[in-house]
């Protein structure tokens, strides 16, 4: 399983919660709801799916967002840039990259695997 911390939080919002392409001016993440995050990139609000059991989280002054669910093309945080996870179903490699200036960042696939396993910080691909 493959869960990700968002590391900030923002304080509370006084307007209630932000939409996705609403814009904004602060560095952070927030918990939209069980199922996803929000991270402020590129000056507007982005829908982080949190798609894994764990779902989104707050954990004292982290947001954890569990991606272990996640498929190509779901959107990922800055903080995920470069990093990889497995597919839901063990069969390949998923890596957060950008996309160019201005546009979300998302998952892409990047190699077919016979089984893919979480060690640690290190996805292990065994070639099929």
């Amino acid at each position: 399983m493959r869960r990700l911390a968002l590391l900030a939080v923002l304080p509370l919002l006084a307007c209630g919660s932000p939409k996705e392409g609403d814009k904004c001016d602060t560095i952070g993440f927030l918990c939209l709801d069980s199922a996803n995050a929000m991270e402020c990139y590129g000056s507007k609000w982005v829908k982080l799916p949190c798609k894994g059991t764990n779902g989104c989280k707050r954990e004292n002054d982290i947001v954890r967002c569990d991606m272990s669910g996640n498929v190509a093309g779901d959107n990922c945080a800055s903080t995920a840039v470069s990093r990889g996870l497995c597919t839901a179903d063990g069969k390949g490699t998923l890596e957060c990259r950008e996309n160019g200036a201005g546009e979300p960042l998302t998952l892409q696939k990047t190699l077919d695997c016979r089984t893919c396993m979480v060690n640690g910080d290190q996805v292990v691909c065994t070639p099929p």
